[in-house]
C-alpha cells in the first residue's frame, strides 16, 4: 500500500514535492490555504496574513535555464528573466502537464501537525485541517512542509530609537505593492537586499528623494554578464565552483572586487561591503547604479535615531523632512502548526540536517522543503530536496544517526558563518553547486564527469565549463530523463530565442570570454601539475 504524504503549501516547493511523490509512487495530499497555486510568486493586490507577498514589478533574479525544473524546460520564447506573472504561467503549465491539481485541497488551512501516539514505531502524523469552518483530522505516514519562509516580517523597531515619535508613515517592504501614492515624497529605505534596491529604484522615479540606509554595504551585480548572457549561466559553472573552493580567501576577495567593480566602483558609490572577505549574496539590480548616478537615490550609513520628521545616521549626518520609512529588513520564519520544537533556530543555527530533516525524530518522516537560501535558483534546489526526501520516505535512502546529523549541522553552520557571516539574513545561506551535488549524491543522480569524458566528451566538457543547471541531475540515477542531454546541448538557442526578434548578420569572431576561459584552464592546469613544466 502506498504511503500517504501530507504536503503543506502549493507554492513552488509544494508543486515539485507533489510531482516527486507521484514519481515515487507515493500518495500525496496537498493542503493550500488560499484559492490557487503559486505561493510567493502569485501577486495579489492586498497583503494577506499567513501568505507571502510581492510587489507588482518583481522579476526573477535567476534566469529561466537555471530556474526550470530538471525534466521540464521553460518554453523557448519565454524571456530569460521572468516577470512574476510569467513565472506563474510556467508553474501552471507544469501543474497541468503532470496533472498535479487533483492532489490539492484549496482554501484548507493546516492547524496542527502532531505525532501519532505510536509514532516511535509507525512514524505517522496526525494532521488537523480547517476548511469552510470545519475541522478534520487525518493520519499521514509522512509530512513535507512547503509553507515557505517569506511570511513573517522581521522589523527590529527596538534598533531604531525614536521610531515611536516619527510622524510619517513606516511599514515593512512586505506591504509594498506599487509606487503609486509616493510621488513627491522623501523616502528612507532601510536595508540593502534585493527588495530594498528594487523598491528604492522604483520609488526614485517619482519621489522627491530616496535614501538607502545600510550597515554593511553590498556588492551589486547586473543580470547581464559576459557577452550579454544571464549572470548565473556564467557564474554557476563547475569549473568556477572548483576555483572558488580551492583558491585562498584573499584571492577570492580580489576576484569578487575585480568582477563587481568592473561595472562601477563600489567605493565611489558608497556601496562597498564593510567585510569584503564574506561571500555574501550580492544584489542583482540593473537600475540602482544609474539611479545613484542621477542623484535620485543616496546611500546613507546606519540609522542611529529617528525624530518626528528626520533620520540621524551613524556618521552624524541628518536628513530632514522624511515622509516614509520602508523597512526592507527581511523575514523570520516559524511553523506554528508544528508540534513542539520540531524546527529550532538556536545560536544563529537552524537545527535541520542538510536544511531538511529534524535530527531528533525517531522516524525520519518529516522534511522541510525550500527552507534554504542558495547562491543560485531555489527551484532546482528544492526539486533535488524533494527527490531525496521522497526516497527517504520510501526507505530507498537512509539518514545517519542523530549524533552524526547534529555534528553535520554544527559543522555546516560554522562553515556558513565563516563564508557568509552571522547576521540574521544569512542563517539559510549556502553554496549553490556544492549543495546541489550533495543532494544528488544522496540519490545517485550526480553525473560522473570522468566516466562521461571517456564516453561523451562533448557533453562532459559542457557539464564542466558550461552552466550547472538542473538537467545535469537527470542524466543518471533514478528519474533519468531521456531529453536531458539534448536540453543541455541546446540551452543556448533557448537563451537567444526571445532576443532574436530582428535579423542580424552573424559574426564568426571568437568571443573574448571564450579565449579567457581557455587561458584560465591552462593556468589552472599549470598550477595543479607543475611537474609537466
Amino acid at each position: 500500500m502506498a504511503k500517504k504524504v501530507a504536503v503543506i503549501g502549493a507554492g513552488v516547493s509544494g508543486l515539485i514535492s507533489l510531482k516527486c511523490c507521484v514519481d515515487e509512487g507515493l500518495e500525496p495530499t496537498c493542503f493550500e490555504r488560499t484559492e490557487d497555486i503559486g505561493g510567493l510568486w502569485r501577486f495579489k493586490e492586498n497583503v494577506e496574513d499567513g501568505r507571502a507577498s510581492i510587489y507588482k514589478s518583481v522579476i526573477t533574479n535567476t534566469s529561466k535555464e537555471m530556474s526550470c525544473f530538471s525534466d521540464f524546460p521553460m518554453p523557448e520564447d519565454f524571456p530569460n528573466f521572468l516577470h512574476n506573472s510569467k513565472l506563474l504561467e510556467y508553474f501552471r503549465i507544469f501543474a497541468k502537464k503532470f496533472d498535479l491539481l487533483k492532489y490539492i485541497q484549496f482554501q484548507t488551512t493546516v492547524l496542527s501537525v502532531k505525532k501519532h501516539p505510536d509514532f516511535s514505531s509507525s512514524g505517522q502524523w496526525e494532521v488537523v485541517t480547517q476548511s469552510d469552518g470545519k475541522e478534520q483530522s487525518d493520519i499521514f505516514d509522512t509530512v513535507m512542509v512547503c509553507s515557505g519562509h517569506h511570511i513573517q516580517p522581521h522589523i527590529p523597531l527596538k534598533s531604531f530609537p525614536g521610531i515611536e515619535r516619527f510622524k510619517g508613515q513606516y511599514f515593512h517592504s512586505r506591504q509594498y505593492k506599487y509606487p503609486v501614492g509616493f510621488e513627491g515624497k522623501r523616502i528612507l529605505v532601510i536595508g540593502i537586499g534585493n527588495s530594498a534596491s528594487d523598491i528604492a529604484s522604483e520609488l526614485s522615479k517619482n519621489a522627491a528623494q530616496v535614501f538607502i540606509s545600510t550597515r554593511s554595504g553590498s556588492w551589486v551585480m547586473s543580470r547581464i554578464s559576459e557577452d550579454g548572457y544571464p549572470w548565473d549561466m556564467v557564474f554557476h559553472t563547475r569549473f568556477k565552483s572548483v576555483l572558488r573552493n580551492i583558491l585562498p580567501r584573499r584571492v577570492l576577495k580580489w576576484m569578487m572586487e575585480q568582477q563587481t567593480n568592473h561595472w562601477f566602483n563600489h567605493e565611489n558609490y558608497g556601496l562597498e561591503p564593510k567585510n569584503k572577505y564574506l561571500m555574501k549574496e550580492p544584489i542583482l539590480n540593473d537600475d540602482l547604479p544609474s539611479r545613484l548616478l542621477y542623484g535620485a537615490i543616496k546611500v546613507k550609513s546606519r540609522v542611529t535615531e529617528l525624530t518626528e520628521t528626520s533620520a540621524i545616521f551613524e556618521d552624524g549626518t541628518v536628513e530632514e523632512d522624511i515622509d516614509v520609512i520602508v523597512f526592507a529588513t527581511g523575514y523570520t520564519f516559524s511553523f506554528p502548526f508544528l508540534e513542539g520544537p520540531l524546527v529550532k533556530v538556536e545560536h544563529n543555527m537552524v537545527s535541520l540536517y542538510k536544511y531538511m530533516f529534524p535530527p531528533h525524530l525517531e522516524k525520519s518522516t518529516l522534511a522541510c522543503m525550500g527552507l534554504i537560501q542558495p547562491l543560485g535558483s531555489i527551484f532546482p534546489t528544492v526539486e533535488l530536496q524533494a527527490r531525496w526526501a521522497t526516497r527517504v520516505f520510501k526507505g530507498l535512502c537512509s539518514l545517519p544517526s542523530e549524533k552524526a546529523m547534529m555534528e553535520d549541522i554544527i559543522k555546516r553552520s560554522e562553515k556558513r558563518i565563516d563564508l557568509f557571516g552571522a547576521s540574521q539574513s544569512q542563517i539559510l545561506q549556502t553554496n549553490y553547486i556544492d549543495y546541489l551535488d550533495e543532494l544528488a549524491l544522496e540519490i545517485g543522480a550526480k553525473p560522473d564527469l570522468i566516466a562521461l569524458l571517456l564516453k561523451d566528451p562533448k557533453l562532459a566538457l559542457q557539464l564542466y565549463f558550461g552552466p550547472c543547471n538542473s538537467y545535469q541531475y537527470r542524466l543518471v540515477g533514478p528519474g533519468q530523463w531521456g531529453g536531458a542531454r539534448s536540453a543541455i546541448l541546446t540551452q543556448k538557442q533557448r537563451i537567444l530565442k526571445p532576443l532574436k526578434t530582428r535579423s542580424v548578420k552573424s559574426s564568426s569572431n571568437l568571443p573574448t570570454s571564450f579565449l579567457l576561459k581557455i587561458l584560465g584552464l591552462v593556468v589552472v592546469f599549470m598550477a595543479l601539475f607543475p611537474q609537466f613544466y
